[in-house]
């Protein structure tokens, strides 16, 4: 006979596995961003976009109905006249000054823009005719809302311009608001800005 006390131990059930719960940290979720600007053409593209600045050189301004005009600025870094065409979003006329509102397609690295804010001083051609003109930058407010008046007058062009850009745009004005608010527009208006003219 075993004695008791030599009488194998009765089997433990095994441990049940212990599971780590790792912590999740939450996601704050990110505002969208305004897309990148796309970058300015180079070698035949830019030589294609260059062709209206011959055509008014060559005196065929009046092609273009006003909806084009050429911008003669100073360049920034050499100071020498440099000349781009640019599409005019909006003209208006105040205080028997005439102003014209263009925009800046590949945002404000564009060399154009960056010489206005250096030398805001420059010339317009319009059709035939030339403007001393003074460049201001337009408010992102008021940006959206040019946007929303010039997609109904333009709507296929507006499409185009905000897919080359970057947007995605459902027609509406909300839609075009929020993309004029990110673009670069400048008012060109005629006259000097002077100590006493600045308005």
């Amino acid at each position: 006979m075993t004695h008791p006390s030599a009488a194998s131990p009765e089997p433990r059930p095994p441990a049940a596995p212990v599971t780590q719960v790792t912590p999740v940290t939450p996601v704050t979720p990110t505002a969208p961003t305004a897309p990148t600007a796309p970058a300015a053409p180079t070698g035949w593209r830019r030589t294609v976009l260059r062709l209206p600045v011959h055509m008014f050189r060559a005196g065929l301004g009046p092609l273009f109905r006003g909806r084009l005009l050429l911008l003669v600025h100073t360049g920034r870094t050499s100071g020498q006249p440099r000349r781009t065409v640019v599409e005019v979003v909006e003209t208006a006329t105040v205080d028997g000054r005439r102003s014209w509102t263009v925009v800046s397609g590949f945002g404000p690295a564009d060399d154009w823009y960056r010489n206005l804010q250096r030398t805001p001083q420059a010339t317009v051609q319009v059709g035939r005719r030339f403007h001393a003109v003074t460049a201001a930058e337009v408010p992102a407010e008021e940006g959206g809302e040019l946007m929303v008046r010039y997609a109904p007058r333009h709507p296929r062009v507006a499409r185009r311009l905000c897919a080359y850009l970057g947007f995605a745009v459902d027609g509406s004005a909300k839609g075009y608001r929020t993309v004029g608010e990110s673009l670069a527009f400048v008012r060109l208006t005629e006259g000097a800005r002077t100590a006493g003219n600045d308005r």
